[in-house]
């Protein structure tokens, strides 16, 4: 693999692996998901990653409540969170149903989402679904098509039975099995030690069956044809760190290849950090957050 994906290939790797906020909580679609409300203003949604608490953003959460309203989403079966409406079938798809039906129930007037990874990946459907429910949206270390990380050539077709597999492969891992392969795999996208322990608990405890899932959904969606018709402003944070093997310049032209058909994206790179940002570098994070807001 050339040296230049190498950190894409982290992220295909917490795929392949599976990987204290106030308000009330409320169920939504189906039990799909629950929503966690703090604070009053205009209004934020947070969607977090594939087998990641709502917990993630707690201190995004801190940092917005005293100004905004902020809407903190969890995925049913992930990180713990009873898997109700996720029990089968597919799981990305109906997310984002569930937050567009949320966001509309709720009255939610073009709020801004931020999501990260799968929740990013959310937030791009959402927004070419449904471009009323965004003012704008900010992804955190997501991709339009992630099956390109094995191969630059590959569809959703040819990838099917490699993600398939890969689902039934996840499914039935044992307990045991699963928490270990968590263990060694998780120190690849999160380099702060605390971080660490969260995002391994935060695995460990979903339900391998709707990681299974919700991966396969991710891997046979493409997104790229979807991009030249999104009108929301979409910025997209991404990491880098010396470990990625590559120079900056190799990782700035991965992503902005990989959003180039999105009509006016603004990237921007967040140095030192690996795949989970807001643990590996929240005060820059934090900043980045504050100047989508504006």
């Amino acid at each position: 693999m050339p040296r230049k994906r190498f950190h894409l290939f982290v992220i295909a790797m917490a795929i392949l692996a599976a990987c204290g906020v106030f308000g009330g909580s409320h169920a939504h679609a189906a039990d799909r998901m629950t929503v966690t409300v703090t604070g009053k203003g205009p209004d934020v949604v947070l969607i977090p990653g594939l087998a990641s608490s709502g917990a993630v953003w707690d201190a995004t959460v801190k940092q917005l409540a005293t100004s905004h309203r902020v809407h903190v989403v969890q995925v049913a079966g992930f990180a713990g969170a009873p898997v109700a409406g996720n029990a089968e079938g597919e799981v990305v798809d109906p997310l984002v149903e569930a937050v567009d039906g949320y966001i509309k129930a709720n009255h939610l007037k073009s709020p801004a989402v931020i999501g990260h990874s799968m929740g990013g990946f959310t937030g791009l459907l959402l927004a070419r679904r449904h471009p009323e429910d965004i003012g704008r949206l900010m992804i955190v270390d997501s991709l339009p098509f992630f099956a390109v990380l094995f191969s630059p050539a590959a569809t959703v077709e040819s990838v099917k039975p490699q993600a398939a597999a890969m689902r039934d492969g996840v499914t039935a891992m044992s307990p045991e099995a699963f928490a270990s392969q968590q263990a060694m795999t998780t120190p690849r996208f999160v380099k702060s030690p605390d971080g660490q322990k969260l995002v391994l608990a935060w695995s460990v405890a979903s339900s391998q069956s709707v990681v299974g899932r919700a991966m396969y959904d991710l891997l046979t969606t493409d997104a790229r044809g979807e991009l030249a018709a999104i009108k929301t402003p979409v910025t997209l944070l991404y990491p880098y760190a010396p470990a990625m093997g590559a120079p900056t310049a190799a990782i700035d032209k991965t992503y902005a290849d990989a959003y180039a058909a999105l009509p006016g994206v603004a990237l921007k790179r967040i140095d030192d950090s690996r795949h989970f940002i807001m643990l590996d570098q929240p005060q820059a994070f934090a900043a980045a957050v504050e100047t989508f807001l504006k």
